[in-house]
């Protein structure tokens, strides 16, 4: 009996020195386990900041084409009596073109005109060229004979506003312009007698004079349709008894 206690004895103190043996290693993975996740979550942490954030950019409205849409889309639909706001007359481009009948004798008239007309709107222009010879006018098949922009979108509405606002009063004896000067269709012609009148352009660094002719098409069906809606716009049309000067 006392040989089987002892054995007994001896199989319960192995067993709790084994059970005792594997509590702290149970505790050891458990801490190893918890500083592996603080781990992960400090990388996660570094990751998520590190992350640079996406800025967006909105472009803003030119304010000329919010007034058209807020004031004058209701203004001519309560005027004509359009039932559809689609049917409302609206500007489509603006085309702003230089004859270069000079660049036949001088070489540099061509880069001239273009720069002048790149700093007035924007935008790179295009090279107008000869699609036949004429011997008259000592003229040859693709030799430049002008250079034109055309405007849209944004840039469309906010040369109008700057041409309005700006360009058109710095004329001298300024006192509107011609009331006339549509093609029956709605699409309005206006000729410039040089480019000085621009703010974008010094007068200082101009080789010579260019006169310059802009062309306003829009949507509408008649002239005058075409000629209210620039009027609302801001276009500053003469009287029908004022006598037009020349720009």
């Amino acid at each position: 009996m006392t040989e089987e206690k002892k054995t007994g004895a001896k199989a319960s103190s192995n067993k709790s020195k084994k059970t005792s043996a594997k509590k702290p290693v149970a505790k050891k993975a458990a801490a190893k386990g918890s500083s592996t996740r603080k781990s992960k979550t400090a990388k996660s942490d570094v990751k998520a900041k590190a992350k640079p954030k996406t800025s967006v950019i909105r472009a803003q409205t030119p304010r000329m084409k919010q007034v058209y849409g807020e004031e004058v889309v209701q203004v001519l639909a309560r005027e004509f009596g359009y039932k559809n706001p689609m049917e409302v007359p609206r500007i489509v481009k603006i085309v702003l073109n230089i004859g270069l009948g000079e660049a036949l004798e001088s070489n540099s008239a061509v880069g001239a005109a273009v720069g002048d007309l790149q700093k007035i709107s924007g935008q790179k222009p295009i090279e107008n060229r000869a699609k036949m010879s004429i011997a008259n006018f000592k003229l040859r098949e693709g030799s430049v004979v002008g250079t034109s922009v055309t405007l849209r979108g944004n840039r469309m509405w906010q040369f109008y506003d700057r041409f309005v606002n700006i360009t058109l009063p710095r004329v001298r004896d300024f006192r509107g312009i011609s009331r006339t000067s549509f093609d029956g269709r709605g699409n309005y012609s206006l000729g410039m007698r040089d480019q000085s009148t621009f703010p974008e352009i010094d007068y200082n660094e101009i080789d010579r004079m260019r006169g310059m002719q802009l062309t306003f098409v829009t949507t509408a069906g008649s002239d005058e349709e075409g000629r209210r809606l620039l009027e609302l716009l801001g276009m500053p049309f003469a009287r029908v008894d004022d006598p037009v000067g020349a720009i």
